[in-house]
């Protein structure tokens, strides 16, 4: 199912499966959003929880007990239910059962809302532990967005720049983008820009932290542009398909990292991951502003 909010500057479409961006379309007839293509990623906008990116083996420890959890954890396999849905707000809900209760054993509901506000789409990622245990978990975004977004231009005229100043570090991943703890220094040009190149994700995604919450898709001579703003978000991964001349970025806030390379997550244990206790609701908004 495919539902739709817009307003004076945007027309959005959300899938009911994954609860997942579709589009982002301006005013003007601008793409925003990768449109999902099997050559690079069919994908185009994953919502993730309640665990980021991979686990060793696919299996965690939590309560004791062992656990099997695919990539991305539940929320990308699984068909959410309209909770609410105006002109120019859509709320999707994932309510837990037992399907859900196999591989993360939590009574929850997890709610995306998508509301627009001018140019800007509002994403609320809420959780509601309806458990009598502590949930623990992570969560994020994974959209794509079109590069380029302009005709005449290419994917090397682009870059991302940090609102403010920032001296991020890369979180260091093994060859299986499991963490292997080194992480190192990520020099940005000024302290605000990445210049775009296709190879810069050879090696698979860049993930960021101590970075800046905010940060610009853009060049030099166009006025459209994508901004993201995750004040609540830890982390930052950058992404496109490996070894490939792929014509989008996907522009990920995370709340959390995958497991370290062969060690199988203990969640109680995991510092990255949030607590959220029996009976209480966890917010994030985090915001897509188009231009």
């Amino acid at each position: 199912m495919l539902y739709t909010i817009k307003n004076d500057f945007l027309t959005v479409a959300v899938a009911g499966q994954g609860a997942e961006l579709m589009s982002i379309l301006g005013s003007d007839g601008t793409e925003y959003l990768w449109q999902g293509d099997p050559k690079y990623w069919s994908d185009r906008a994953l919502n993730i929880f309640p665990y980021v990116a991979r686990l060793t083996d696919g299996s965690y420890y939590m309560d004791g007990d062992f656990h099997q959890m695919n990539i991305h954890g539940i929320a990308p396999y699984r068909c959410f239910a309209v909770a609410e849905h105006t002109e120019d707000k859509l709320v999707l809900e994932l309510v837990s059962d037992d399907e859900t209760y196999a591989s993360y054993p939590r009574n929850f509901a997890f709610r995306i809302c998508y509301a627009l506000r001018e140019n800007n789409l509002d994403v609320t990622f809420e959780v509601e532990n309806k458990d009598d245990k502590t949930m623990y978990f992570g969560l994020g975004g994974h959209p794509g967005f079109n590069v380029p977004l302009a005709a005449g231009k290419s994917f090397e005229d682009y870059h991302l720049r940090f609102e403010e100043p920032c001296n991020p570090l890369r979180v260091g991943f093994t060859e299986n983008c499991f963490l292997n703890g080194q992480d190192e220094p990520f020099a940005l040009e000024g302290d605000t820009v990445l210049a775009l190149h296709h190879d810069m994700f050879d090696d698979d995604a860049i993930v960021l932290r101590n970075m800046g919450r905010k940060v610009t898709l853009e060049t030099e001579g166009d006025a459209h542009s994508v901004t993201v703003t995750f004040p609540q978000m830890d982390y930052l991964g950058l992404w496109h398909w490996p070894k490939t001349d792929a014509p989008y970025i996907c522009i990920e806030p995370w709340s959390s990292l995958p497991s370290t390379q062969d060690q199988i997550a203990v969640f109680e244990e995991q510092k990255d991951l949030i607590s959220l206790a029996a009976g209480e609701t966890y917010r994030n908004l985090w915001t897509i502003e188009v231009k």
